[in-house]
C-alpha cells in the first residue's frame, strides 16, 4: 500500500516523513512500523542485518523488550531524491532500571510508492542518570510543542 509522502523529497515533505517515521516508532507497534517498509526491505541496525517485514517485527519486539518506556526523536540531516539521512536520539531503560539515550544517524531509500527499501543505521548507546532524562512526555507520540534534537542541544 502506497504511503505518502513520495519521493523526490521537499523540505517540507522530508520533514513530515521523519516526523511520521517517528511516531510509528515511538508507538512501539512492530506491525505498525514494518508497513512502513517495502515487504523485502533489507536494513542494517547496528551489526544486525534484517531483511523483510517479518524479520523487522521479530527484530522490533526484541528492541522494545529490551529497551523499555522507550521514547524517540528524530530530525531530518539531509534529503535528495528518493533519499534522506536523519539523526535521532531515543531514551530508555533497561530491566534493571538503568537508562540510556541512543544517539544514530539513518540513511533511507525509497520507492515511488513511498516506502522505505533499505535503512542503514548507526548507534550509540550512553548510561544516564534518571534526573538526567530529557524525552518525559507520555508514553505514544511526542507532543508537537515538545523542543526538537536541535532546540534539546542534542
Amino acid at each position: 500500500m502506497p504511503l505518502p509522502p513520495f519521493p523526490p523529497f521537499t523540505a517540507e515533505t522530508a520533514r513530515l516523513k521523519a516526523r511520521l517515521a517517528e511516531d510509528a516508532w515511538n508507538s512501539r507497534d512492530p506491525q505498525r512500523v514494518s508497513l512502513a517498509y517495502t515487504p523485502d526491505c533489507r536494513w542494517r541496525n547496528r551489526a544486525e542485518f534484517i531483511q523483510g517485514r517479518e524479520q523487522i517485527v521479530a527484530f522490533l519486539r526484541r528492541k522494545w523488550e529490551r529497551e523499555q518506556d522507550y521514547r524517540l526523536i528524530k530530525e531530518v540531516w539531509t534529503y535528495a531524491d528518493d533519499r534522506m539521512a536523519v539523526r535521532f536520539a531515543y531514551e530508555w531503560h533497561d530491566v534493571g532500571g538503568q537508562w540510556f539515550r541512543s544517539y544514530g544517524n539513518e540513511n533511507w531509500e525509497f520507492g515511488e510508492d513511498g516506502l522505505m527499501r533499505r535503512r542503514i543505521a548507526s548507534i550509540n548507546d550512553l548510561a544516564i542518570r534518571a534526573e538526567d532524562r530529557k524525552f518525559r512526555w507520555p508514553s505514544g507520540r511526542r507532543p508537537d510543542d515538545h523542543p526538537s534534537l536541535s532546540e534539546l542541544g542534542l
